[in-house]
């Protein structure tokens, strides 16, 4: 009869609903059973014996492990003295798998007792109780997300008082409620799409900090609030550029100028531009190039912005067309031999002195020594020759007192003859040099 009224119960339990199997949704899980106590060792007595019930509970910690407690009670009958079996113990489960079907592992540790009535002496009148060690297989049907049926046998080894190692089996029916809520919004971790961040139930457990309608994981300005078509962004300025997208967030402007306006029309946006009323260059900062030495060039063509110069020079001084006739008169008397770039001879000195003064009374502008060569030698040999002699007089005109930077060689070989090369005075007066303003 006690089987039957336990086997009833299991059934009814069947219909409740609501209820939860074991999992991180619902860790808690409260399950009751039908159990046979099947003795073992040399024992006559062997057999078969129901017991209701046998409760535990549990708690589901991660990763498949969970953690109870377990109690059951049962009559040992096929005796010749009745036993009234108890048990009271610990476990440790872990699921081996997931899905509808899941296979465990048990084990654990705990008191059992068969006590056979007779009445005893001392503090502790009842003997019968022994630690016991047990472990076993098991393995849960999952009826729906609601419901587990499960099934369990373990092997029960008890080491004192008489006890009697023994196989336990039960079956019955798991029902588990509770759930995780780790961030405590009131919605379970299961149902929260921001399990870590307390939110609100309407926006299945994630925060709204600024209570635009706009979840904070999806919202690209979580603390303002602002309009959905700019991500929960303001557009302050009203110019179509979500603010954290606007380098000038209160003032209009557009998407080339990344939402700041362009005063002057310069393509410089003013948040850049140092002279938002002028129009000017972007290498400028936006400001017109200004000229420092007012000689009509602009620092930024002119190669001498400190001092005066001409457009011609790019903005450079440089000596007079008249000086520089004049340079050239001295040149065209400094001749050299054939195959030479020595500076020799008196008249050849005394032309170096004169240009030497010249410059000093010019200091303005520089000077380029063109050296020339005759027709004699072939045309990589000349063009050698004819820069050696410009060196040559450059060297001689840096040994009267003229400034290095002042002057600059070039030669040119046999190009722009004075004379023709097929007589020996026009060779001669080929080797020259002659001067150019720089």
């Amino acid at each position: 009869m006690k089987f039957f009224r336990g086997t009833l119960v299991l059934f009814l339990l069947l219909f409740l609903n609501q209820l939860i199997a074991q999992t991180q949704e619902n860790p808690w899980v409260f399950s009751v059973n039908a159990s046979i106590i099947n003795l073992q060792g040399d024992l006559n007595e062997k057999g078969i014996n129901f017991g209701l019930p046998a409760i535990s509970f549990s708690r589901h910690l991660g990763g498949g492990i969970s953690i109870g407690a377990q109690t059951s009670i049962a009559d040992v009958e096929n005796f010749s003295t009745p036993y009234s079996y108890r048990s009271l113990d610990g476990f440790a489960k872990i699921n081996l798998s997931q899905g509808k079907f899941i296979p465990s592992l048990i084990g654990g540790y705990g008191f059992s007792q068969f006590a056979d009535g007779l009445e005893r002496e001392g503090f502790f009148p009842s003997t019968e109780t022994s630690r016991t060690v047990f472990g076993g297989l098991g393995f849960s049907i999952y009826l729906s997300n609601k419901l587990a049926i499960n099934l369990q046998s373990t092997y029960r080894s008890m080491n004192e008082n008489d006890g009697f190692d023994h196989l336990q089996h039960n079956l019955g029916i798991s029902l588990g409620f509770g759930s995780n809520d780790s961030d405590k919004d009131g919605v379970s971790d299961k149902k929260d799409k921001c399990p870590t961040v307390p939110g609100l139930k309407k926006y299945e457990g994630c925060p709204d900090t600024d209570g635009d309608g706009i979840i904070d994981k999806d919202d690209k300005c979580p603390e303002v609030k602002g309009l959905e078509e700019f991500n929960g962004c303001l557009d302050s300025d009203n110019d179509g550029i979500p603010d954290p997208e606007d380098a000038c967030p209160n003032k209009k402007g557009n998407n080339e100028m990344s939402g700041c306006p362009d005063s002057d029309g310069d393509s410089v946006p003013d948040n850049i531009d140092k002279c938002i009323d002028k129009s000017g260059p972007k290498e400028n900062e936006g400001c017109p190039w200004p000229d420092t030495d007012g000689d009509g060039v602009n620092d930024n063509e002119d190669l001498c912005k400190d001092e005066k110069g001409t457009l011609e020079n790019n903005g450079c001084p440089e000596l007079s067309e008249e000086i520089v006739k004049t340079l050239n008169e001295f040149g065209s008397r400094i001749n050299f031999p054939a195959n030479s770039f020595q500076i020799i001879g008196r008249k050849t000195i005394e032309n170096l002195m004169n240009i030497k003064k010249l410059l000093d009374e010019n200091t303005d502008g520089n000077l380029i020594i063109e050296g020339y060569a005759s027709s004699d030698g072939d045309d990589q040999y000349n063009v050698q020759l004819s820069l050696k002699r410009a060196q040559a007089v450059k060297d001689y005109l840096i040994k009267l007192g003229v400034a290095a930077e002042r002057l600059e060689v070039k030669g040119y070989g046999e190009e722009n003859p004075l004379e023709d090369n097929e007589s020996s005075e026009g060779r001669a007066v080929n080797r020259r040099v002659q001067f150019k303003s720089n």
